[in-house]
């Protein structure tokens, strides 16, 4: 299959193997750390422990093997990918690969595809009803915000709110277990609207507004790419809620993962779960919001859709083509969290002022990429934009501190609908 690739020709991959990087340091502390707290919050039998040492014993100087998760509906999609690699170690592979591939390896080794006990299980699950209870009142105190503005909609408008909707749903990305688990103090936070703002690298969300009030009267539908469970999809499903409580958008499409991966990713079960959850804090609040998002659900205006590309290893310009075909149905596609953001440019050394529209043209309609930067990857920053930032905070690309807000306008006709 031909893909449309980046207009821009194409750098070198982010990999393990340069020592220093963050990548290097995923691989080699933040990985195996993950795979301790798996072994700890999970009560999984002699076997599947020993299978889960066995793949930490691994990294990072093992070498890369196919799968051997004989029926896994995924299986023949990840031996192709994993064929270029067999034989390297784990720092040698690009670090996207490495990341994707270590979550599969986990589910290859609770049986996670397979009859028996392990099969269906989330290995993260007690991260994400962490994530949940941790951040009661902010949920409630989000539910609220979004209850009063769709109020003050349905009195007399408030589309200038739209930039304020948009900035609270992208500082939820902050809320990632895989970077700070449940429980842990070290979660970066910006308490002060003013301080939200002034940790933006990148604010394109009045110019986002201006699309979705574009799309009001055409019944158009926007995707969201999904990212965390716990207070980030909360945010997302306000997120939702708003667009269509207001008439932004006729439908929303979530798109989850298909399986566990990345320790909080989205899953379908998640979305159920966070309803549920919503609906169980019994405040005034949470239960007017999840009362709307199931009716949604009912109606058919919230859709939910779950793809094995998302889970993948590969580039954002690698999506089957049944995929693309969907995206481009949708008048603006929303791309949710950090790695969404390096399967959009293809983890790669982009100069960090490659001009967005440079990278992007691939993408079949309007795209707007919301994420607090957790990694060594970044385009569409303004020239010495970057070398200032490392003088401000040395750590700026993987603290988590700093977001980006930017949109992408397609030169390609887009087909929306519902």
């Amino acid at each position: 299959m031909a893909f449309l690739l980046p207009r821009l020709p194409l750098p070198a991959s982010l990999r393990g193997a340069e020592v220093g990087s963050f990548a290097h340091r995923t691989m080699t502390v933040r990985i195996p750390e993950i795979g301790q707290r798996i072994l700890a919050e999970n009560e999984f039998s002699a076997q599947v422990g020993g299978r889960l040492k066995a793949l930490l014993d691994e990294l990072p100087h093992g070498e890369v093997r196919g799968l051997q998760d004989k029926g896994a509906p995924d299986s023949s999609n990840w031996q192709q990918v994993v064929a270029p690699y067999q034989g390297m170690n784990w720092l040698e592979v690009p670090w996207f690969f490495a990341e994707t591939y270590f979550y599969r390896r986990v589910l290859e080794a609770t049986g996670y595809f397979q009859a028996g006990a392990g099969q269906g299980r989330d290995p993260y699950a007690y991260q994400k009803r962490q994530g949940l209870q941790t951040f009661s009142e902010p949920i409630r105190a989000s539910c609220e915000v979004v209850n009063d503005w769709l109020s003050r909609q349905k009195r007399a408008g408030s589309s200038g709110l739209i930039p304020n909707l948009i900035m609270l749903n992208l500082w939820g990305n902050q809320a990632d277990l895989s970077m700070w688990p449940a429980g842990q103090a070290e979660r970066p936070d910006h308490q002060e609207s003013s301080g939200k703002l002034s940790h933006l690298l990148c604010d394109h969300s009045s110019q986002a507004a201006e699309i979705l009030l574009e799309m009001r009267p055409k019944l158009c539908r926007v995707d969201v790419m999904l990212d965390n469970a716990g207070l980030e999809l909360v945010q997302d499903l306000l997120l939702a809620d708003a667009l269509l409580g207001s008439g932004l958008a006729w439908a929303v499409r979530l798109h989850a993962n298909s399986h566990p991966t990345f320790v909080s990713d989205a899953i379908i079960p998640d979305i159920l779960e966070t309803l549920e959850f919503l609906a169980q804090m019994g405040t005034v609040e949470t239960v007017i919001a999840v009362s709307r998002l199931r009716e949604y659900l009912r109606l058919g205006r919230l859709q939910v859709r779950e793809n094995f590309f998302w889970t993948s290893p590969l580039s954002m310009w690698e999506m089957p083509g049944e995929l693309r075909q969907e995206l481009g149905e949708a008048a603006l596609v929303i791309s949710k969290g950090d790695a969404n953001y390096r399967r959009l440019v293809g983890d790669r050394h982009w100069p960090f002022d490659t001009p967005l529209a440079g990278v992007l043209n691939y993408m079949p309609t309007a795209l707007l990429a919301l994420r607090v930067s957790k990694s060594q990857v970044m385009v569409g920053l303004q020239p010495g934009q970057a070398q200032a930032m490392d003088e401000r905070d040395a750590h700026w690309l993987t603290d988590g501190k700093w977001g980006v807000i930017q949109l992408y306008r397609s030169s390609l006709p887009s087909t929306s609908q519902p």
